[in-house]
């Protein structure tokens, strides 16, 4: 499973012109399901997500994890993330999971992510989206809990 977390002050998904999914201070996650994938991927990536210490302290340093300053969660499903780009000009996304298992194990992922406490929104699956966002610092950091 790879994500893309990034901490933002604001971020806000729509489908066809409608907002399904918004969060003012928090993380935005972009969530990759691959074939090889379990549930213990999905809660493995939910713990860190929920604990990563990557916003800011009083003395400026990174020690805070989203919890920690009540942020939000916008987690959304994201299968090019297992795009493989090393032949030719068109990914390949063979490595990805097939959509219903991506579905069962980004759900996965989300019922864990509300079991840790966190308010969390959510993109909707397999619908063409539109997210926006404002990186706060920036800071982006890539998650993978290949075995």
């Amino acid at each position: 499973m790879r994500a893309v977390v990034q901490r933002v002050s604001s971020g806000c998904v729509e489908v066809a012109g409608r907002k399904v999914g918004a969060v003012r201070t928090g993380l935005v996650v972009l969530l990759g399901v691959g074939k090889e994938d379990d549930e213990a991927d999905a809660l493995w990536v939910a713990e860190k997500v929920a604990t990563l210490r990557i916003f800011e302290d009083d003395q400026g340093k990174m020690n805070l994890s989203v919890r920690d300053v009540a942020g939000a969660v916008l987690a959304v499903s994201q299968f090019t993330l297992f795009g493989d780009c090393r032949k030719g000009r068109r990914p390949s996304f063979r490595a990805a999971a097939a959509p219903d298992r991506a579905k069962q194990l980004y759900e996965e992922f989300l019922r864990a992510l509300l079991a840790q406490g966190l308010n969390v929104e959510k993109g909707e699956f397999q619908a063409h989206m539109e997210l926006s966002l404002v990186n706060d610092g920036p800071v982006t950091i890539w998650l993978d809990s290949c075995k």
